[in-house]
C-alpha cells in the first residue's frame, strides 16, 4: 500500500516509533497520521527529539512496562510539564530479557496477555480513548510485543485488515539497530541464542496465531472490549482517535 507520510518517525536516537496511519479501512476510509504512535522504550530521547514530539502535540504517553524495567531506564515524559505520563504494566513476562531465559511460544504467550491481563488493556484503551486531543504514544522496550498486541486490536477495532495487521507487526525485524543492542543484553545476561532469536523474531505467523485467538476464543475485538469494561462509546472514542 502506498504511504503518504512515513510510517517510521525518523528521530535520530530511536529505531522503532511508528505511526498507526495510513491503513485502510474494510469499512472504508483510513486510519489517520500523527494521531497514535507505536514505539520502543523512550530513555534514549535527547532533549532535541523530546521537543520535536511536543512540538507535533504529544499529548500522551503509555508506558507499559514493568517496574524492574522503569527503574532501570527511567522515562524522560515524568512530570513533563505538557506530555501526560501513564505507566501500565502490561503482562510483565511479555519484557524483552525475561522471555529470553527460557523456552516459550511467542504466540501462546500473547493470547495468554488476552486472557490474564483485560483490566490492564482497559486502562490502555481508556486512557487513549480519554487523552486530550494530540499524539497518544504508546510503548514498551522493544516496541513489539506489549506494544504490538495493543496496535494490533486498536487497528482490528478500527476495521483494518488482518493482512495489514500482520504486516504492520511484522516491521519491528526492519529496526535493525534496536535488534542488535537487543540480543547483546540478552546474551550478556547469559541467555542461550537460539532463545534470545525466538524472543527477537517478529513472525507473521505469531501474530496470526493472537489474532485468530481473540476471533476464535473470544468473539473477535468487539466482544473482547466488551468483556473488558469498554462499551460501544469508549469504543467509537477509540476509533474516532484514529480513524476521524
Amino acid at each position: 500500500m502506498p504511504l503518504v507520510a512515513p510510517r517510521h518517525w525518523p528521530l535520530p536516537d530511536t529505531h522503532n516509533i511508528r505511526d498507526l496511519g495510513g491503513y485502510r479501512r474494510l469499512t472504508g476510509g483510513m486510519t489517520q497520521w500523527r494521531r497514535i504512535l507505536r514505539g520502543e522504550a523512550l530513555h534514549p530521547l535527547t532533549a532535541d527529539s523530546m521537543t520535536e514530539l511536543v512540538g507535533h502535540d504529544l499529548s500522551l504517553v503509555i508506558d507499559l512496562r514493568g517496574p524492574h524495567e522503569t527503574t532501570v531506564t527511567p522515562h524522560p515524559f515524568v512530570g513533563h510539564a505538557q506530555v501526560q505520563y501513564r505507566n501500565v504494566v502490561l503482562f510483565d513476562a511479555l519484557a524483552p530479557i525475561a522471555l529470553a531465559q527460557q523456552p516459550f511460544d511467542m504466540g501462546r504467550r500473547y493470547c495468554d496477555a488476552l486472557d490474564r491481563c483485560g483490566e490492564q488493556f482497559g486502562d490502555v484503551f481508556r486512557a487513549i480513548a480519554n487523552a486530550r486531543p494530540g499524539i497518544v504514544l504508546f510503548h514498551c522496550t522493544a516496541g513489539k510485543d506489549r506494544t504490538g498486541v495493543v496496535a494490533a486490536m486498536l487497528l482490528a477495532l478500527a476495521g483494518v485488515s488482518r493482512e495489514d495487521i500482520v504486516e504492520d507487526y511484522a516491521l519491528t525485524a526492519s529496526a535493525e539497530g534496536l535488534i542488535d543492542q537487543l540480543r547483546l543484553r540478552a546474551l550478556a545476561a547469559g541467555s542461550k541464542p537460539e532463545h534470545v532469536e525466538r524472543m527477537l523474531a517478529s513472525d507473521a505467523v505469531t501474530m496470526e496465531t493472537f489474532l485468530a485467538y481473540l476471533d476464535g476464543t473470544h468473539g473477535g475485538i468487539v466482544p473482547y472490549l466488551e468483556k473488558i469494561g469498554l462499551g460501544q462509546s469508549e469504543q467509537q472514542m477509540l476509533i474516532d482517535r484514529l480513524c476521524a
